[in-house]
């Protein structure tokens, strides 16, 4: 699905030439290059402070933290997302509460939302596959209703809404740079974006055992930093990333190209006002797991992103939810078919991916190509 090796050809020797430089100092830990990834990426995002930290789900446990949610409060959020969304929630102390998507674009609704939300004390939409929640709706719902207002930018790295990047809309932003994101790290990775000099301050004591110098521990807190290493292939990557996104946007329209005439394959769309980064080129089919077990089988690395809603986890069985509570996110979860799709694809190879598909969904019984 993610040719990691391609990426990495592109960026092997500005690495070596990094990691020589750290392994020289010995900075394995807040090294210089760390600082100028977070100032880099900050400016990059648009918004005024990064924090690197350890991974994606810390950023979302920190910023929920530094906002100091308190104990047992409600988080909402889509019901159609990785578990690390609701799971940051619980970890920070909080409660998940689940909204209904769109049908359209599969992002969390502002009347679902609405709907849901109780007494709760967040907001957290998911900024999926590529780009952004409606986030003017949402951000209205916040301010109308005093919801506290985050974002889950784990899959959206460059992606804007209106001109604003993930990070400025709400709180803080937690993203992640997981290797197979559009910035991806050679391990695990994260950061919290925001515009709030407060929230920047205390997610670094948060993230470093809560201690803002050494040895004095202000708060309780834990370790979740950016290694210096991975701030080195972060730095080379992110040059990058703006020619990567143009790349991943000029492969998904050869996709609607080649698929247009499927019958039975819906595909996805972007948003108004939206600029899509195409983290996930997620199509929807009839027969999903047939016709993903028929791709597989003739070399195509497809696959699924989720086939079950984090409403009906068992971890989260406690919440009391059922099949049918979110009827458009569990929809969508048996019909999400997603298709390999990284910067370096070529046209050959989307070609056979849709030729494959073409196949797969004959054999499935669908419709593939109304040619």
């Amino acid at each position: 699905m993610v040719d990691l090796l391609a990426g990495h050809a592109e960026v092997a020797a500005e690495v070596e030439e990094g990691f020589a430089r750290v392994l020289a100092t010995g900075a394995f830990i807040k090294g210089p290059d760390v600082a100028a990834f977070e100032a880099e990426f900050a400016a990059f995002s648009g918004t005024a402070h990064c924090v690197g930290v350890a991974n994606g789900t810390d950023a979302l446990e920190l910023a929920l933290r530094a906002a100091e949610m308190p104990a047992g409060a409600g988080v909402v959020m889509p019901a159609n997302t990785f578990v690390a969304s609701a799971e940051a929630v619980v970890r920070a102390g909080g409660r998940p509460v689940f909204a209904d998507v769109d049908d359209e674009f599969l992002l969390l609704d502002p009347e679902r939302a609405a709907e849901s939300r109780g007494d709760a004390w967040g907001l957290l939409p998911v900024h999926l596959n590529g780009q952004l929640a409606p986030m003017a709706p949402l951000a209205a719902l916040a301010a109308e209703t005093g919801l506290r207002l985050f974002e889950d930018a784990a899959q959206c790295q460059g992606a804007t809404q209106d001109g604003r990047g993930a990070g400025s809309w709400g709180l803080a932003a937690g993203t992640s740079f997981y290797p197979g994101k559009n910035l991806g790290a050679y391990g695990d990775g994260g950061a919290v974006l925001t515009n709030d000099a407060e929230i920047d301050r205390l997610v670094r004591e948060l993230g470093d055992h809560g201690s803002s110098r050494k040895y004095v521990h202000d708060r309780l807190g834990f370790n979740s930093r950016l290694d210096t290493l991975q701030a080195v292939v972060l730095r080379a990557k992110l040059r990058r990333l703006a020619d990567w996104n143009a790349a991943r946007r000029a492969a998904a329209a050869r996709y609607d190209a080649l698929l247009a005439d499927f019958e039975d394959v819906r595909l996805p769309r972007t948003a108004p006002g939206n600029v899509h980064v195409w983290h996930l080129y997620a199509v929807r089919v009839p027969r999903r797991d047939e016709v993903l077990a028929e791709l597989n089988a003739a070399g195509i690395g497809a696959g699924i992103h989720y086939p079950v809603p984090v409403h009906l986890q068992p971890a989260f069985r406690e919440l009391g939810h059922r099949p049918g509570d979110f009827p458009v996110a569990e929809r969508a979860a048996a019909e999400i078919l997603t298709l390999p799709l990284f910067p370096q694809i070529t046209e050959e190879q989307q070609v056979r991916v849709a030729e494959a598909l073409g196949k797969a969904l004959a054999r499935a019984g669908a419709s593939g190509s109304g040619a």
